[in-house]
């Protein structure tokens, strides 16, 4: 008989999943709130749910009784596998109480500071007063941003220091505080507290540093790390992905502290089977955990540039071990690979204009535009705003950074003001 595998999301970050698991002879149940999704094409099984209706996918589950329930590169979903593979009695690679340790942040900073990870200082707030009070305790000085979201919604840098959340210069001293503009403070709660699905917003130590992921798969909760990533991010005070690139550069030192930080995060959200992704910050007292997710990496982290850069298939590894099969993620070269995305500013697409001098470049791997004139802009505040982006390979990080850098230079964004 046929085996079968309930997939949540449908969105193209999936596809390499999907695509997987129907060359493993899978039938495949795909779960997406969109009906739209471009995965569903590939269903055997297309069902319109949302990804986090926990109870309405367990009943989809008991009607067409999949093999296992597993999701790709979203936060969210994590829990409802975690929670309907529990219900159908599978033994779970990640609990459902772990699952809320590895996607709702505050239970994340709980579990991470009993178990002596290293994180920011935080506070977990559930109203507009509790949140003054933690930003006098954090001097003013700290990241507010959802407990439950993702891709850099609702996340703002606070500092009160120049009239009411406007960004400053990180490497300062934070002195001569002034009184916060409750006005502004509260449109930032608001902000952060819309994008948070259970309404509890962070706040936090704002850690500067260079940016990293890390990109790890546990079998049998033995854990490999793959390969770090260098994150580029937006200047404040919104904080959205622009780029990543493999491997780090980072020197070997920092990077074996990173690997040291990453295997402790892990260890405490126990995740027995299945990929990681962890995000770093390396402070100046030493590697920081920004967030770790029980899932693969998105921005095609793990579905093109770690290919690129490693040789390693973290897409259908993650697959393989959810069917229960072996998995090699033995690494078959060093190379390098970066992604960079498309930004705008706010108004409206007035045209794009691709020079056709892009297609010679060597290293160029892939280029998709996500957007079309006429569609409104609205700056960069979450990777939603995004217009698309470029893909590079080459001989080191440096290399396949530069082509991605370069081969922005052949698209051309008019905008024009709403």
């Amino acid at each position: 008989m046929q085996k079968k595998m309930m997939i949540l999301g449908a969105s193209a970050l999936q596809i390499p999943a999907i695509q997987k698991a129907k060359e493993l002879g899978f039938q495949i149940i795909l779960v997406d709130y969109d009906e739209n999704a471009p995965g569903f094409p590939l269903a055997d099984v297309k069902l319109v749910v949302s990804t986090l209706d926990q109870e309405e996918v367990y009943r989809q589950a008991l009607i067409y009784q999949p093999d296992v329930v597993i999701t790709s590169t979203s936060d969210g979903p994590v829990r409802t596998a975690a929670y309907v593979n529990e219900r159908l009695g599978k033994t779970p690679d990640l609990s459902y109480e772990d699952s809320l340790c590895a996607t709702i942040k505050s239970y994340m900073r709980d579990r991470l500071k009993e178990n002596g990870v290293p994180i920011p200082a935080y506070y977990a707030v559930h109203d507009f007063e509790e949140l003054k009070k933690a930003v006098g305790e954090l001097k003013g000085y700290c990241i507010v941003k959802p407990a439950d979201n993702a891709g850099s919604r609702g996340v703002v840098l606070v500092d009160v220091r120049n009239s009411g959340g406007q960004a400053a210069d990180s490497k300062k001293e934070v002195t001569d505080l002034i009184e916060i503009d409750n006005d502004k403070l509260k449109e930032i709660y608001e902000y952060s507290k819309s994008n948070s699905r259970n309404g509890i917003v962070m706040a936090e130590e704002f850690m500067t540093g260079a940016e990293v992921s890390v990109e790890s798969m546990t079998v049998n909760g033995e854990t490999t790390i793959v390969t770090i990533t260098d994150k580029f991010i937006t200047p404040p005070p919104y904080f959205v992905e622009l780029g990543h690139s493999q491997p780090s550069e980072l020197p070997e030192d920092i990077k074996t502290a990173i690997r040291k930080v990453t295997l402790q995060a892990v260890k405490a959200i126990r995740l027995q089977n299945g990929p990681s992704h962890t995000e770093i910050k390396v402070t100046e007292s030493g590697p920081k955990i920004v967030e770790i997710a029980a899932r693969l990496g998105g921005d095609f982290i793990t579905s093109k540039l770690v290919p690129l850069s490693t040789g390693v298939d973290m897409v259908g590894s993650s697959v393989l071990l959810a069917a229960g099969e072996k998995t090699d993620l033995t690494s078959r070269w060093e190379r390098g690979s970066a992604i960079r995305f498309i930004s705008g500013i706010p108004g409206i697409i007035k045209r794009i204009v691709v020079v056709e001098d892009i297609h010679a470049l060597e290293g160029l791997e892939e280029f998709v535009l996500y957007k079309k004139a006429g569609d409104v802009i609205n700056g960069t505040k979450s990777s939603n705003d995004r217009l698309g982006y470029v893909i590079a390979s080459g001989k080191t990080a440096r290399e396949a950074t530069d082509t991605a850098i370069k081969a922005l230079k052949f698209i051309h964004i008019d905008m024009e003001e709403e």
